[in-house]
């Protein structure tokens, strides 16, 4: 399951469900924490089913459970199928249909788009962005039943996120990725200036719609200049990796990207309150 890059996802998820819903009920946020938890799950391991063998030829995946042997394909289906058919029962009967089709959209986008595509090239993390930036509009569409920009800015934030945090991590593990014949890396899909312009320049697009929640009252000045303050800092970063092109600083980077986000999230959720 991932069980901790899923918690995470479901953070993301709640932090969108408590800024859309007008009183929040502990025990549907218990639902839906459960609910991401478990869709998200069923994403990851449709993921590892189809990279099973590729997953035996990286050092970082080699003894994942499937991989290792650990675990039968069809052990791993039925768990998927379990987990991926009860989250969608508690998205529609604990809150709305949106709320389950945008869901299901997104494990079919990360399980039968993105993975495929991981060995196509770069294009692959542009679709990947969707699944991923989904988690905080499907939280606000769980309270609201609602679409709308509200939901649209807090799915562009993750998106745009997405691309520094991944391509970091692409940089960091590139041998073990051209191990499995994953191409990754944007531009040439060399670890040059070409490469860290372009993780640069979608870093740059967080600075404005960072400020953007406050501008639609849903949260307070507060938490516009939390994400400023972080995302001038997330940006400079970007610059040193520009300098340097170093594999030290590309892994600061990603740190610099698990740190951002839930800040981030985190500001939003304090201001409102």
């Amino acid at each position: 399951m991932k069980f901790r890059l899923a918690s995470l996802i479901a953070f993301s998820g709640a932090m969108g469900y408590c800024l859309g819903a007008k009183e929040v009920s502990g025990v549907k946020m218990v639902l839906f924490i459960i609910a991401s938890i478990a869709i998200t799950g069923a994403a990851n391991i449709i993921n590892q089913i189809l990279e099973k063998d590729l997953d035996k030829l990286m050092k970082r995946t080699m003894s994942r459970p499937l991989p290792s042997g650990r675990i039968s394909v069809e052990q791993a289906a039925a768990y998927a199928i379990i987990l991926g058919v009860g989250s969608l029962a508690i998205f529609v009967t604990a809150f709305n249909l949106n709320t389950a089709l945008i869901s299901l959209l997104s494990l079919i986008l990360y399980g039968f788009v993105y993975t495929p595509l991981k060995k196509v090239g770069p294009i692959a993390v542009f679709v990947g962005a969707f699944p991923g930036a989904f988690p905080p509009m499907i939280g606000w569409v769980a309270a609201t039943n609602h679409f709308g920009l509200e939901p649209g800015i807090l799915f562009a934030i993750q998106f745009f996120w997405q691309f520094p945090h991944f391509w970091a991590i692409a940089w960091v593990l590139d041998d073990d990725y051209r191990r499995a014949g994953f191409k990754l890396l944007p531009a040439n899909g060399l670890k040059d200036s070409d490469t860290t312009l372009q993780i640069m320049i979608y870093t740059l697009f967080l600075l404005p719609v960072g400020w953007l929640p406050y501008e639609l009252g849903m949260t307070g000045i507060n938490s516009a200049f939390v994400a400023s303050i972080f995302g001038i800092l997330f940006l400079a970063q970007t610059f040193h990796l520009m300098r340097t092109c170093t594999d030290k600083t590309a892994k600061q980077l990603m740190f610099g990207s698990f740190i951002y986000l839930p800040i981030v999230q985190i500001a939003f959720l304090l201001d409102k309150l």
